[in-house]
């Protein structure tokens, strides 16, 4: 057999030990291994595992990614949105679906202080979902909401998975946090927008959309505990955006400054320490696991010629950017069905990014565009990584099929920003364009 086709039978056997609930990084890096060994011999295999992974992994910008999931994680177990929350839910609540939108917009401001989707939707459902039920909200709408809404911190920055491909596609950090801004904040307002035009259409689906009157004992609480996300968010992003740190050095200011706001709060118990400390290092473990056995297969594709193939096969039927675009679109709406965010990147981008390079494709847009196409996955049936956090989190108080219900009219939402996003790529590029 041909070195190509040894590449190609090393995929197709990683894409089924995957759909088998086989850990993806162990997949990752014995198919790579065995392919490798029958290619040229297990001597250059054992050699790639013995001097490949240390250089990879400590690579300075990836230490950014502990960081942003140790600051998200003690925003969550210390629950520092809940002022925000309450806040929002003042001015927003006498809107149409006030209360989700409400949530909507309190999962965008969390994301821009956590960088990871699970810790936005994982902190969310715990506060918002049971008071949106609790006030008649249709169930799928409400976990829906959250669902989709914690997506954002797939996007909007801090966001790991951008620091992960731009670490892996050498593109800047700190563009790529610039450039997934508006594309953020375009999704909480479609999101939005939807909820206010169908709650409009139909009152019932939010309880009869009865008006939420806050107390002024209420509207004293919010204000006096507004302060600590938007100060978190102003210490990072604004670091970055107007360069007195880089993205790694903001990751590491960030967590600080989420543990000392946290302390100042009297948050900061020892109960609360532990559980951000170990799922910040949990997932770490799991991110590096995975991104060692990406870099094993990228070695292993590059040997066997299969991104060079895949290129060729791409670009034989057009260079137009939307045939690209559209061929990427449908291979990740099949494999988002059956792959986490992170695992599916990682497993793509040996393949992607050649073949962007082939075809002249600004890495910054495409990079938003990957990351979108993702943010789809988190939600989509029968994986839906969200959906499942919701889940838990709630005790099953709302089913499985009742939340991917929900999910359906943002699922379509996000087709819809996908669409703007790829026919208006100045959204995208607007902002890094102002700093580079």
């Amino acid at each position: 057999m041909s070195n190509l086709g040894i590449g190609v039978a090393g995929v197709a056997i990683a894409l089924l030990l995957i759909a088998l609930r086989v850990p993806i990084g162990l997949v990752l890096g014995l198919v790579s291994i065995a392919g490798i060994g029958v290619m040229f011999n297990m001597g250059v295999a054992w050699g790639m595992i013995s001097a490949t992974p240390f250089d990879y992994v400590g690579q300075w910008e990836l230490s950014a990614a502990p960081m942003f999931l140790l600051m998200g994680f003690v925003c969550s177990s210390t629950d520092m949105t809940r002022g925000l929350f309450l806040a929002l839910r003042l001015y927003l609540a006498r809107l149409p679906g006030g209360l989700a939108v409400t949530s909507v917009g309190a999962c965008a401001f969390f994301a821009a202080a956590s960088g990871s989707s699970v810790a936005t939707a994982s902190a969310m459902s715990r506060m918002a979902v049971p008071e949106m039920l609790d006030n008649g909200y249709d169930r799928g709408l409400a976990t829906g909401t959250i669902a989709a809404s914690g997506t954002l911190g797939s996007l909007i920055p801090p966001s790991v998975l951008l620091i992960l491909y731009g670490v892996y596609a050498q593109v800047s950090v700190g563009q790529l946090f610039m450039a997934g801004f508006l594309p953020g904040l375009l999704s909480a307002l479609i999101y939005m927008a939807m909820i206010v035009v169908r709650v409009k259409l139909n009152p019932a689906l939010a309880g009869g959309n009865v008006p939420i009157n806050p107390t002024d004992a209420e509207r004293r609480e919010a204000f006096r505990d507004v302060w600590p996300l938007p100060t978190l968010i102003l210490v990072v992003l604004g670091g970055i955006f107007t360069g007195v740190f880089s993205p790694t050095e903001a990751g590491a200011l960030g967590a600080f400054a989420a543990l000392l706001i946290a302390l100042v709060r009297r948050r900061l118990t020892r109960r609360a320490l532990t559980e951000a400390v170990t799922q910040a290092v949990t997932a770490t473990a799991s991110i590096f696991l995975i991104l060692i056995g990406s870099l094993f297969f990228t070695r292993f594709l590059a040997l066997s010629g299969v991104p060079r193939a895949f290129a060729d096969a791409i670009l034989s039927v057009s260079t137009e950017t939307w045939w690209i675009l559209l061929a990427v679109s449908v291979i990740f709406l099949v494999l988002g069905m059956l792959i986490d965010s992170i695992g599916l990147l990682l497993l793509t981008l040996p393949i992607l990014v050649p073949l962007v390079g082939e075809a002249d494709i600004n890495p910054v847009w495409f990079g938003i565009i990957v990351i979108k196409l993702l943010e789809i996955g988190l939600i989509t049936p029968p994986i839906g990584l969200n959906v499942y956090m919701i889940n838990g989190a709630l005790n099953n108080r709302v089913t499985l099929p009742e939340i991917f219900r929900g999910i359906s009219w943002f699922l379509a939402m996000d087709v819809l920003t996908l669409v703007i996003l790829i026919a208006f790529p100045i959204i995208t590029l607007w902002l890094p364009s102002l700093a580079y």
